[in-house]
């Protein structure tokens, strides 16, 4: 036993020498700097500032003489379109037996831009459980519901019986309107679920009219045929079910527990016109590459990404309207730049390619990762994985890792060699509510069939945990997030060593990272 721990105390010095001699935090930390500067106002997508973050970026990696990949240089063009809200010109209301129930938006109800707002609604509502329709799993939440011309409502959340991946995919925006517009829906009005909500009600709805933004395209059209979307205040959600045999105590409670929603229709309507106008926005991915030197495999590449724009300028929280977004994700792209300068000052070789991609309008949708993956800039089959870092959060002690994807693929294996070797443990998502699988830029990739994983920081005990919670609560999209807060500069020196060892390992691997047999995800390599 002497024997053993002494060797494991020596592997630890050996881990911990190897990440110093590569990271030492103060290089990301000092990029980070850079990039939440309150001169970049939040790198809103397609901003002066969010151009301004990208041209340092841009200057680095030709310092560095890392080539530009994107089809303009070392740009990827991006173009956006906007739609905003004119609350003072629209209203919302409940409409029961008659009688006409005014709602205040902001304190009750918002509507969502990220689907489309006709101007005019009257429709009934049905609350359809969490509306989900899963094949895989024979279950279905609209069997036997009528919805043609009525709002669906819906509690976000899934039963606790699909598997998290899963889950997480059927609840993006994408495969949700398309089931309930198979089934006639007209519209959606999402309850968030009080049991795994991240942030308060008064944070969701603080910035409701800034302009939401998507892909100018019919091929990126995803919610043709809504007519009118809404999130609704939980705290205000009993209006809904009233006279419906149900209260919203007895939803909420179901759903803590994830357990099966009853589905029934409300007695209830909603009258909402909605005023909307529309502009394009033209933004930018930054697409950079290390090639490698096997002739053979040169032509295939691993994947580094991570999102370089945040939510720019918004309402004010204790008089700051700047959203720096040090962490969401200035740490992500500022992880990116810093591994390509220790690849390209390494001596060891990579025999696979190694591409960067800074994407932009992720906060408004996975919008430049989804244009990147439906148009890249390399044959899109010459990318054998993607490693994502959003948001890792170097605010803890590195103990441990949650890795999401984990067990989607043999790429999610190769995480836990690697953080093993570090003296790291793994674990797959621990709150599969959150649906974090599907709301960073890993799951376009993911959609079009490339083995993909996002790494963060993971608690290992309570202080850690509750250390977590009170940055989500706090800071997570919030001015908060800015280059005041502590970190942990050792955590982030060796995070970045398990990014660079595992691009290290993956590129130099005769095999290509391969779906787990049993993986939802596979589908999407064959198709």
């Amino acid at each position: 036993m002497l024997r053993t721990l002494l060797a494991l105390s020596l592997a630890g010095m050996a881990c911990a020498a190897h990440a110093a001699s590569n990271f030492d935090g103060q290089s990301w930390w000092s990029t980070v700097k850079v990039l939440a500067d309150d001169k970049l106002e939040g790198r809103e997508t397609g901003s002066t500032g969010e151009r301004q973050a990208q041209a340092y970026i841009v200057q680095q990696l030709k310092a560095l003489g890392v080539e530009p990949a994107g089809s303009d240089g070392y740009y990827q063009r991006v173009k956006l379109k906007t739609t905003d809200i004119q609350e003072a010109s629209s209203s919302l209301a409940l409409v029961r037996n008659g009688r006409s129930q005014p709602l205040t938006l902001g304190e009750q109800a918002y509507f969502s831009t990220r689907y489309t707002l006709a101007p005019k609604v009257d429709a009934p509502l049905v609350f359809v459980g969490y509306g989900l329709l899963i094949p895989e799993q024979s279950y279905d939440d609209l069997a036997g519901i009528d919805l043609k011309g009525k709002v669906a409502v819906i509690l976000t959340g899934s039963p606790a019986e699909i598997p998290s991946a899963l889950s997480a995919h059927y609840q993006s925006r994408a495969e949700r309107w398309k089931v309930l517009k198979a089934a006639g829906a007209i519209g959606l009005i999402a309850i968030p679920n009080p049991a795994s909500t991240e942030v308060s009600w008064s944070r969701m709805a603080l910035n409701r009219d800034l302009p939401s933004m998507d892909l100018v395209g019919t091929e990126f059209e995803e919610t043709a045929g809504s007519q009118r979307a809404l999130t609704f205040n939980p705290a205000y959600a009993e209006l809904l079910f009233e006279g419906s045999g149900h209260t919203f105590a007895e939803i909420a409670a179901l759903g803590e527990d994830r357990k099966a929603l009853p589905r029934f229709p409300l007695g209830v309507s909603i009258s909402a016109a909605a005023h909307t106008s529309s502009h394009e926005v033209d933004a930018s991915n930054v697409v950079a590459r290390i090639t490698g030197r096997d002739p053979k495999l040169r032509s295939e590449y691993v994947v580094l990404s991570a999102h370089i724009d945040h939510l720019g300028v918004g309402a004010p929280i204790n008089g700051d309207r700047i959203y720096n977004g040090a962490m969401d994700n200035g740490s992500g792209s500022a992880l990116l730049l810093d591994v390509a300068r220790s690849l390209k000052h390494s001596r060891e070789p990579l025999k696979r390619s190694v591409l960067f991609v800074w994407v932009t309008g992720e906060e408004k949708g996975l919008l430049g990762s989804k244009f990147f993956a439906a148009h890249p800039t390399v044959a899109r089959k010459s990318m054998i994985a993607d490693i994502n870092t959003d948001m890792f959060l170097p605010i803890i002690p590195l103990k441990a890792l949650t890795v999401y994807g984990l067990a989607e693929s043999d790429l999610g294996d190769r995480v836990a060699q690697v953080a093993a070797d570090q003296g790291l443990r793994v674990q797959p998502d621990p709150a599969p509510l959150h649906n974090v699988f599907i709301r960073s830029d890993q799951y376009n990739f993911v959609r079009w069939g490339i083995p993909s994983v996002m790494i963060a920081v993971a608690a290992t005990d309570d202080a850690d945990m509750q250390t977590l919670k009170d940055w989500l609560a706090n800071r997570y999209h919030a001015p908060s997030d800015d280059v005041n807060q502590p970190v942990n500069l050792a955590t982030a020196a060796g995070y970045e060593e398990l990014i660079r060892a595992l691009t290290i390992t993956v590129a130099n691997d005769p095999a290509r990272p391969a779906w787990k047999q049993d993986s939802f995800f596979r589908r999407y390599a064959a198709g």
